[in-house]
């Protein structure tokens, strides 16, 4: 009823001179420590969490209220809400604000309309997540609120509200906490600073308390919307009835500490009893991931033209020609060094990055004179791989994107023969053309007939999403140096054709037989296994994995819980999204063409609270977007009204939800895939820290040097429609694995990493010393370098070698496989890992012959 359409050409004026993006929802930012860096204190990281802590929708909001107001360790949120007339509806601005000239002012101020609401009560969970609990909590008055404060104002030990209204009485609400005999405890502190400060404002007060517990308060009374709160400081304790430690850090920074501090009571503090020194903080850090892009001299900036492909569709979800940069890493040239090549985005060349022997990069085009006219064509996933079997690597690039129309040969992928000194030549012939928007592409001998085949990824059908398409393999049938590719899909894997909107691959054993299998991440559909028997691939069912349809974007593998087989993470959305999905709630899309005009209308759905506040299926857009895709909805709603209060089966008519294209999604999260063997599997929701967006590129390494898999994670995501803005909430994250497929997040003040950006592929390389290198991509965003401060080396493998057994010299046996092509757009180089704390390493070749290296 009040929201605007969505308005692509204002979001790039906002972009164009720097301002900051608009958005009318509530944020919650979460502080994640201090950037990485000799300046870090100075560079707080923040990460807007109010669509995954359920708090970023309240009506039209004034004074949020954070307290602990249950006094159970945990700070609630109280929001007040309401405006007297609803000046943005959409109903009044379109039907009645223009009767100016016809009717008096006041009678048409009159058709305003005038809806008191009620305040919001959120009870934190201590996960992160709130739950409205606004009956149970006695704020359900409808009212016109703004201002409001709180304290105790009975002295009692727990905080009292206080609110005022517009043409009403200001309501005062009794916590009854005290009264209900509640057993949580509370600790309250006043503060007494100098003459100059007496409130002693600017102060951070820290406590610790029971196993690990910890909260900060930084004193100043000043909060909500023209409002102040009293000056005395008030922590709820839950169970807890000791605080170990009260640490006063005074403006002036000098410091206060006490110890064993009884709580229920309040407690006075004074600054002139400070007898410790001014506060001296130590910035210096030791990361294990160290960014050195800038002493590599390597200041390549990801160039994307800004197509807008809601012009296409007016409803889609995020663009696809959004996607890139992806980059493979492969010695191109000979000499015995890691280069990498970088995708280049419509009109743009991709680019190859030699590795010098001082460990420096010299850039060089793949097509030096590109433009819109000579590479009208986005390239998506990219490989290095020796086609021909001549010892070099040869260049396949997947194009994708959806800047043309559907069927363009703008579509059709480019593969480069490479003449051994890194100069690549187009090569037309070699295989076979397909016109579709495509996404990764990734390489193994599937057949074992000694030669690497190709897995070409099918994305989207351009104009027609969520049409499910087909996803490729190619076989390699290279004779007497003639380069022949043959689409083997049909008969070797017949379930490949029109299989669903594809975005990542794995080549992996999933059952240890010895054949290589196929898994698939791809939007609308579970994460896919179709097993290799030797050489035809039939899809696998009840793996445990059919009920979690999502929007996958990425897949790694890695042997997690040291048990012998091979483990995955899966790659989602995210939580943090104004989408959710469930088994019970799915989020859904119905497409189709309903105008009969010869386009492709996909209408995504989604439950929301109706007037009853009971979950019904609404589309997720608003009627003006709805109309922009559909014109002949403007007749069959007529008003803003009728289509706000309309679920989906009064939007569609039944025979055009009959006649529809229907796909569904049940799972957001990111998630580790635990195998259990015999082709089972089971789902585990990775850590919160990789919930609050999307996860794009991945790489499994143990960063730690612990023995155990460690996972590094590059994510975001600005393609996203405007209404429900940037997932941009990761600023790249590593989590800890404990080699039982357990994992912590580690705070980038520790880890070292930070893509602060559209975050997309990662990869790893050897330097010219041997050490391993880290690369990020983000789009329209600088590569990132990272070196890693476990000393390992890396040996080269040969390209025939299959899998890795790493045995550490405390007895922990890992199992790697090695892929031509791993995760989101990444294409890593080939080695195995060596360090101290390994004993032993195996290699295993595609004919299953074995051969140790040397640690």
């Amino acid at each position: 009823m009040m929201l605007n359409p969505n308005n692509y050409s204002s979001y790039l004026n906002i972009k164009e001179f720097n301002y900051q993006y608009q958005y009318v929802r509530n944020t919650l930012q979460l502080n994640l420590g201090n950037r990485p860096g000799p300046d870090s204190l100075q560079h707080p990281l923040f990460a807007d969490i109010a669509f995954y802590s359920g708090v970023s929708s309240t009506d039209w909001s004034w004074a949020p209220m954070v307290a602990d107001f249950d006094n159970d360790g945990y700070k609630d949120i109280i929001i007040t809400n309401g405006f007297p007339r609803d000046v943005t509806d959409h109903d009044f601005i379109a039907y009645r604000a223009n009767t100016r000239n016809y009717a008096p002012k006041d009678m048409i101020l009159e058709q305003i309309p005038v809806i008191k609401l009620t305040n919001y009560a959120f009870k934190n969970n201590g996960d992160l997540t709130f739950s409205n609990v606004s009956k149970e909590w006695g704020i359900e008055l409808p009212t016109f609120s703004n201002g409001a404060a709180y304290a105790d104002l009975d002295n009692d030990g727990d905080l009292d509200y206080i609110v005022n209204n517009i043409d009403d009485s200001a309501h005062v609400y009794r916590n009854n906490l005290h009264e209900q005999h509640d057993k949580n405890n509370y600790l309250r502190i006043k503060l007494k600073g100098d003459s100059s400060n007496p409130e002693a404002i600017g102060s951070m007060i820290e406590i610790r308390y029971g196993k690990d517990k910890q909260q900060i308060h930084e004193q100043t009374p000043y909060r909500g919307y023209l409002s102040s709160m009293e000056s005395t400081i008030h922590f709820g304790l839950g169970s807890d009835s000791v605080v170990k430690n009260i640490k006063i850090t005074w403006p002036d920074g000098k410091i206060q500490v006490l110890n064993n501090v009884k709580g229920n009571q309040v407690l006075i503090i004074n600054k002139a009893n400070t007898d410790l020194p001014v506060s001296i903080s130590n910035t210096s850090a030791e990361y294990f991931l160290k960014d050195i892009t800038d002493s590599l001299r390597l200041h390549y900036v990801h160039a994307d033209k800004d197509y807008i492909d809601f012009n296409v569709q007016k409803l889609l979800l995020h663009k696809f020609s959004q996607y890139g940069p992806a980059i493979a890493a492969g010695d191109v040239n000979g000499d015995g060094l890691d280069d990498f090549f970088i995708a280049g985005s419509y009109g743009n060349s991709g680019k190859f990055f030699l590795q010098q022997p001082d460990g420096k990069f010299k850039e060089k085009d793949l097509e030096p004179d590109a433009d819109m006219n000579s590479k009208p064509r986005e390239d998506a996933g990219v490989l290095l791989f020796d086609a021909d079997n001549d010892g070099d690597l040869d260049l396949y690039i997947a194009s994708g994107g959806y800047e043309n129309n559907e069927g363009s040969d703008n579509y059709k992928d480019c593969f480069y023969i490479n003449d051994g000194k890194g100069n690549f030549q187009l090569n037309k012939s070699a295989f076979p053309a397909s016109a579709i928007s495509k996404s990764c592409v990734t390489a193994v001998d599937f057949d074992k007939d000694g030669d690497i085949d190709l897995f070409v990824g099918g994305r989207v059908l351009p104009g027609k999403y969520p049409m499910p398409v087909s996803s490729f393999i190619y076989r390699n049938d290279t004779k007497n140096n003639n380069i022949k590719f043959t689409d083997v899909t049909p008969t070797v894997a017949p379930g490949l054709l029109n299989t669903g909107l594809v975005c990542d691959m794995l080549w992996t054993d999933v059952d240890n037989d010895g054949w290589c299998d196929i898994m698939l991440a791809g939007e609308w559909m579970p994460v896919t296994i179709l097993k290799n028997n030797k050489g035809t691939f039939q899809k696998l069912n009840n793996t445990g994995l059919e009920n979690h349809s999502g929007w996958w974007n990425s897949l790694v593998a890695g042997d997690f819980d040291n048990d012998g087989d091979i483990d995955y993470i899966a790659g989602n959305v995210g939580l943090n999204t104004f989408y959710k999905a469930s088994e019970t709630y799915p989020a859904k899309i119905y497409a189709s063409d309903y105008n009969k005009d010869g386009g492709y209308d996909a209408i995504p759905s989604l439950f929301l609270p109706d007037t009853k506040g009971n979950l019904e299926e609404f589309p997720a857009f608003g009627r003006d977007d709805m109309i922009k895709q559909m014109i002949g909805f403007k007749g069959r709603f007529t008003n803003y009204k009728k289509y706000a209060l309309s679920n989906i089966s009064g939007v569609l008519t039944k025979e055009e939800i009959e006649q529809s294209l229907k796909l569904e999604t049940t799972d957001l999260s990111s998630c580790f895939i635990k195998n259990n063997g015999n082709g089972k599997f089971e789902i585990v929701r990775l850590p919160v820290q990789a919930q609050l967006s999307s996860v794009f590129g991945m790489l499994a390494s143990d960063i730690d040097g612990d023995g155990n898999l460690d996972l590094v994670i590059n994510g975001n995501d600005y393609s996203t429609e405007i209404a429900t803005g940037h997932y941009d909430a990761l600023n790249g994250l590593v989590l800890q694995g404990d080699g039982k497929g357990n994992f912590t997040s580690m705070p980038a003040s520790v880890s070292g990493l930070y893509i602060p950006g559209d975050g997309k592929a990662l990869i790893r390389l050897r330097s010219s010393n041997d050490k391993s290198l880290i690369i990020a991509t983000q789009n329209q965003g600088p590569l990132i370098v990272f070196k890693e401060r476990i000393n390992n080396k890396l040996i080269p493998l040969k390209p025939a070698d299959v899998s890795i057994e790493y045995i550490y010299t405390s007895g922990v046996k890992r199992k790697e496989e090695l892929f031509y092509g791993s995760s989101f757009y990444s294409q890593s180089g080939r080695y195995a890992i060596a360090n101290p704390a390994i004993k032993s390493i195996s290699v295993t070749d595609n004919s299953g012959k074995k051969r140790s290296l040397v640690p």
